[in-house]
């Protein structure tokens, strides 16, 4: 019997995980360094030399496994199904120069089972679309006192600066300072500083980087492990914890015209109004098809 470890927790586990990231937010080159890495050699995050062969400290060796894991590239140290159809050698997007790859990522991370509590609670339900470091600290303070009281304020401080590190660009720095080595995720654009102090909004609605595609496809993916049939309101595509709609921050006039898009080409797609309820339907298995749908756009994306 596997016994699930903190960075590969089973599809049942629901213990809160906090500040496993040494302060490190995911850097340019990381992910795809330690999927690499991982790919050759599955113990090269153990081995005495592994800073040498990542060219890094010791802590950004541990930071890099971690969000290996916590994107699903890796799972137990070896590449995943998903982490090879992305980053490897014929994978989608090899050296992820595709901004759509980053919103794949984003919703690969919170995906469950998802080892980033933190965020997973300010994406899925921090309600408000304004809100401070405070405001934040103080809605995770209650979920972690019922959830997992042990875990100390220090850690969720880690997190939540982390994140807003990692989601929103901060005020320039010393090139000498680590910090100032931005984080790619800060393209999507999703969390703005509102120019108050520890002030932040989410941004709401059209995002210019985020193909229909990869909508559709977590809307697939979400009607894959919510529902049984075949189709799903477009309700709980917007609003329900985990869904696109929350994930990556839309509006229902994004949603429906991401859906209007692919199923112009993909006629397993469609939409009904069953007694005055919008549901977005699928014929086909939904998981295979949202593969066959990525598979389409990468490869229009790169000519192939």
């Amino acid at each position: 019997m596997t016994v699930p470890s903190p960075l590969n927790p089973s599809p049942t586990e629901s213990q809160p995980i906090f500040a496993r990231h040494e302060t490190f937010h995911p850097r340019f080159g990381w992910l795809k360094k330690g999927f690499d890495r991982a790919t050759t050699d599955s113990k090269v995050f153990e081995r005495d030399d592994a800073p040498v062969r990542l060219g890094v400290g010791k802590n950004m060796v541990r930071s890099i496994r971690y969000w290996c894991h916590a994107f699903k590239l890796l799972a137990a140290d070896q590449p995943t199904e998903f982490g090879q159809q992305l980053l490897g050698e014929q994978g989608w997007d090899t050296y992820l120069e595709d901004p759509a790859s980053l919103w794949l990522l984003h919703w690969m991370l919170l995906e469950p089972p998802c080892t980033a509590t933190t965020w997973e609670f300010t994406f899925n339900r921090v309600n408000a679309v304004e809100f401070t470091v405070e405001s934040l600290m103080k809605e995770l303070r209650i979920y972690r006192d019922r959830q997992s009281p042990r875990t100390a304020d220090s850690s969720l401080k880690k997190d939540v600066s982390c994140l807003l590190r990692m989601y929103s660009s901060q005020p320039a720095k010393s090139l000498a300072s680590e910090d100032s080595l931005d984080c790619p995720f800060t393209q999507l654009g999703l969390i703005q500083a509102t120019g108050e102090t520890n002030a932040y909004a989410f941004r709401v609605g059209y995002k210019p980087t985020l193909p229909a595609a990869v909508i559709v496809y977590a809307c697939l993916q979400y009607a894959a492990r919510t529902v049984d049939s075949h189709s799903i309101p477009l309700a709980k595509l917007l609003y329900d914890e985990g869904s696109p709609g929350m994930v990556f921050k839309l509006t229902e006039s994004v949603l429906w015209g991401a859906i209007d898009t692919i199923r112009s080409t993909v006629k397993s797609l469609g939409v009904s109004d069953a007694v005055g309820t919008l549901q977005f339907c699928f014929e086909d298995e939904p998981r295979s098809l949202a593969t066959n749908i990525l598979n389409h756009y990468y490869k229009g994306a790169t000519g192939a």
